[in-house]
């Protein structure tokens, strides 16, 4: 099978969006890195307008800095994690240990094509799904971490 960024006879094609894997350095057990979802990789800059006496026809609108939106991870609910010990030790008892987040979008061979190391993360919330007798489904959490910013390989 042709790798994501290689050529094939039909051109190009762009990397699957499922086959992907998330590591917590120093935090976590084998099951903390499968997550159904991940969001929250994104950066916009902040603007300050200026406006330039005479010139009433626009304003100039300069970078001022970067923003990180928070990473929203969901995954089925674990009853033996390490990583919702260290969410829980920071929501209920204030003891925040920042943490670097790899999160890596693979090929099919299981090989990174790009890696975001998301810097200093730590839990701003925690939330699992509703029970609902009526319905059939897997209890997601969802855990939402702010932090300083991202580089991208």
């Amino acid at each position: 099978m042709a790798d994501a960024l290689t050529p094939s006879a039909g051109g190009y094609y762009p990397p699957v969006g499922f086959h992907f894997l998330v590591e917590f350095q120093g935090i976590g057990n084998d099951n903390d890195v499968r997550f159904q979802s991940v969001s929250g990789l994104n950066v916009e800059f902040d603007t300050e307008s200026f406006k330039e006496g005479g010139q009433n026809q626009y304003e100039h609108k300069l970078p001022v800095r970067a923003k990180f939106s928070d990473l929203v991870l969901k995954r089925g609910m674990l009853t033996d994690s390490e990583l919702i010990t260290w969410c829980t030790d920071a929501l209920f008892n204030r003891e925040f240990r920042p943490a670097q987040v790899i999160v890596k979008l693979l090929n099919p061979e299981h090989q990174p094509l790009k890696t975001w190391k998301v810097n200093r993360a730590w839990p701003r919330k925690w939330a699992v799904s509703d029970f609902n007798a009526s319905e059939n489904s897997v209890v997601v959490e969802t855990l939402e971490l702010s932090f300083s910013y991202f580089t991208v390989d």
